[in-house]
């Protein structure tokens, strides 16, 4: 497994931290992911697409808040994704997963409460 740095911690302290496992790239966000966050999660997800991996994990149990630009940027993952990779996220609680139940978007999503279930697939 290699690991790269965070790409592009912010003062708000988000990031996005890219792990690479063999045929499946992790991508482990931390912070807010909002208006001026999204677009650096954006480049973080079609650089892992670009990869060509079986399966993308977008790992969002560091995420404090997930706003509207945010699950826009997920969506957009998910569709470039197609049927190459399998496109997965972690995400539970109030701050990322209600979200996305609330909005109605969580049923386009392969979501899973932890990492290693997202890993495995189950």
């Amino acid at each position: 497994m290699t690991t790269a740095p965070s790409e592009g911690a912010t003062p708000d302290g988000f990031s996005v931290r890219v792990e690479d496992t063999g045929d499946t790239v992790v991508l482990s966000v931390s912070g807010e992911v909002d208006m001026a966050t999204a677009p650096a999660l954006e480049e973080s997800i079609k650089g892992a697409l670009e990869r060509a991996p079986k399966t993308l994990v977008v790992d969002l149990s560091g995420v404090g808040f997930l706003a509207s630009a945010g699950m826009s940027v997920l969506i957009g993952g998910n569709q470039q994704a197609g049927g190459r990779t399998q496109f997965r996220l972690v995400a539970v609680g109030s701050a990322t997963l209600r979200p996305m139940e609330l909005t109605g978007i969580a049923a386009e999503f392969s979501i899973h409460p932890t990492r290693d279930q997202a890993l495995s697939g189950g």
